[in-house]
């Protein structure tokens, strides 16, 4: 049987598009309390299928549906250069693994064609043949046709003969894109990724006394354990501090933090960082959609994951890493006495011309990204500390032009135990262009 939290979202779910939604009417409709009608609607808000608009409340839409691919497999690749399965339809779900432009003799190909391979070539029917024997598609570009005899070896070994109307620069650019977002979206790494399992976490049940809480301190040297109902759903937490001075028969759900933060397999590491560190928390229960206990993630797991992912070579580039690439240190700190704390290195940058705006400036998200990258960077260089920015007011003083060679003076004014705020001065030709006063929430390395 469903439970009330599925059911409200079905409900949701079979509800026409443009219809209003109210917690009152969800739950006087199914019979449910306000709060677990509250907390499916917001899910459903989450999963796109609802939206809430100022002065007309919330309603029902259609579902969002997402772009990213998460494999790339030939039936993507088709959608990806707007092109026509000739052949060999049954292998489109098979994933691509690389491609390989046929820009050379026959013989020459054998040694680059692999299984799950794509080979790109005009019309040159040999070079297909080739291909499909040796287990590798053929996208035909120039938008010429498949022989009669490509086709039916396509259909035989059951491998994709694809047909477009772009060149072959063109297909490869747009599918050398597609593995690099695909890879990208690999390097993020997420709660999924290093999450204790339920199988290996240690938690508490609404019906366990404080005595079953120090049994299991004791045996596991934990001090903070998830606490679930009888259907395993996460109702709160319980630390030390909350059974010092408490009886062995008091249960703990008398003593815990009620609805403690929680998250979920799909977020990243880093936003999960980021609420761990700034509300002081050590341990979150990883939960479902409707708060069943699936595992636990601690802050030294997550601080080490961030750790690890930071000295991994990158694999595909973001607009991120394009822009920090011409990010060039030039003035090292010429003192480590204390009276120079404040005095951070130097940084050049160099305008290109893919960083400008339609009219040749330097476009704003860009100079907003540099200093983003200069102020963390200095906390991480100068105070040893991992940062996230907290909060980022940017001045931009005078435009930019292409080929502007930029200096960024950042200055640390203010440290806190858990934040702290530089001032980034923007220079070009010892005038001052942009100016940035950037917040940070500190991160102590472990």
């Amino acid at each position: 049987m469903a439970t009330k939290h599925n059911q409200i979202l079905n409900h949701i779910e079979n509800l026409p598009v443009g219809a209003k939604i109210s917690v009152r009417s969800i739950a006087k409709h199914l019979g449910v309390s306000e709060g677990t009608a509250y907390r499916a609607i917001k899910d459903a808000e989450n999963e796109g299928m609802v939206s809430t608009i100022q002065r007309v409340g919330t309603i029902r839409i259609e579902r969002k549906t997402t772009d990213s691919i998460e494999i790339l497999t030939y039936g993507e690749t088709v959608n990806i250069i707007e092109g026509s399965v000739l052949g060999g339809e049954a292998g489109l779900d098979n994933p691509l693994r690389k491609f390989i432009i046929g820009a050379m003799e026959e013989e020459a190909m054998i040694r680059y064609i692999t299984p799950g391979s794509l080979m790109i070539v005009g019309n040159r029917e040999n070079a297909q043949q080739l291909a499909l024997k040796h287990g590798a598609a053929v996208l035909i570009t120039g938008g010429f046709d498949a022989s009669p005899e490509v086709i039916r070896l396509a259909n035989r070994m059951n491998l994709p003969v694809i047909g477009t109307s772009y060149d072959s620069f063109t297909v490869a650019t747009m599918i050398n894109r597609a593995m690099a977002d695909q890879l990208i979206k690999k390097e993020v790494m997420l709660i999924e990724d290093i999450f204790i399992p339920l199988s290996e976490t240690i938690y508490l049940t609404m019906e366990d006394t404080i005595k079953e809480y120090r049994d299991l301190n004791k045996q596991s040297q934990h001090s903070r354990f998830p606490v679930v109902n009888k259907n395993m759903r996460v109702i709160g937490i319980v630390t030390a501090k909350d059974v010092i001075g408490k009886s062995d028969t008091v249960k703990v759900e008398r003593v815990m933090t009620k609805n403690p933060a929680s998250v979920k397999t799909h977020m990243s590491v880093a936003s999960v960082a980021h609420l761990m560190i700034w509300d002081e928390l050590e341990v979150m229960p990883v939960v479902q959609d409707d708060l069943t206990l699936i595992g636990i993630i601690s802050r030294q797991d997550v601080m080490k994951a961030m750790q690890t992912t930071q000295r991994q070579p990158q694999m595909g580039a973001t607009i991120s890493d394009q822009i920090v690439e011409q990010v060039e240190k030039v003035a090292e700190l010429e003192s480590t006495d204390d009276s120079q704390e404040n005095e951070l290195s130097k940084y050049s940058f160099r305008v290109t011309p893919q960083m400008t705006d339609p009219v040749g400036n330097l476009s704003i998200g860009v100079l907003s990204e540099t200093i983003s990258y200069v102020a963390t960077l200095s906390l991480e260089s100068i105070k040893k500390r991992n940062a996230v920015i907290e909060q980022f007011n940017l001045f931009s003083i005078k435009m930019i032009q292409m080929g502007s060679e930029l200096i960024i003076k950042p200055k640390l004014f203010e440290v806190g135990r858990r934040s702290s705020k530089l001032d980034v001065e923007v220079y070009h030709e010892n005038i001052l262009v942009a100016k940035a006063v950037v917040v940070c929430q500190i991160m102590q390395r472990t």
